[in-house]
């Protein structure tokens, strides 16, 4: 396979400067470094293609293209497109309630920073023995959010549900023919 140097260098560059400017607070440059990631995520399938040749539906084995990378292309075209016109949507929104683009630290994330390490140990010992023995976090029946009920365990239910009956044997077939249960009649057919 033969890859040009260029379009690596080109593709490690995007990369490095998507990555930069994502890290950024302006929504801005968060925006401009998801665009150029998903160019270089373009660039990457580009080159992973390898070398062009026909359609994948028409020629020989030998000279024909994969269709996979340029599949994965066009979903990457539709989710970056996506992806920044909800970035775009945020932009917009993050002007009109502040007149800036930048994400400002609240409270929380003060807090986080000013934890010292024995807060951080003292938060990763609160865990219990107990709940890593438990597969569910609904462990009795009386907790248990979903309860399934019967005619059995409520007068006002009525379970007329229907039941999977096994086909009668052939000696069965002619007794049963006989006998005509009120279950068996469709409505209406006994006020005659």
């Amino acid at each position: 396979m033969d890859v040009s140097l260029v379009l690596i260098v080109i593709m490690a560059v995007l990369f490095g400067c998507g990555v930069y400017a994502m890290l950024e607070r302006s929504l801005t440059r968060v925006l401009i470094g998801f665009l150029l990631l998903g160019n270089a995520v373009n660039l990457l399938l580009l080159i992973v293609m390898g070398r062009p040749g026909r359609a994948p539906f028409y020629g020989t084995a030998d000279d024909m293209s994969d269709p996979l990378p340029q599949a994965l292309t066009l979903t990457a075209i539709v989710i970056t497109f996506a992806v920044s016109a909800f970035l775009l949507a945020l932009i917009y929104r993050s002007w009109q309630l502040g007149k800036a683009d930048t994400v400002e630290d609240d409270e929380a994330d003060i807090a986080l920073r000013e934890r010292t390490e024995v807060e951080e140990d003292l938060m990763d010992d609160e865990v219990d023995l107990e709940d890593e023995d438990a597969t569910t976090d609904f462990v009795g029946v009386a907790t248990a959010p979903i309860r399934v009920l019967h005619a059995k365990d409520h007068a006002a239910l009525v379970d007329d549900a229907p039941v999977d009956v096994p086909d009668p044997t052939p000696d069965d077939a002619g007794a049963r023919a006989d006998r005509t249960t009120d279950d068996d009649r469709s409505p209406g057919e006994g006020d005659r």
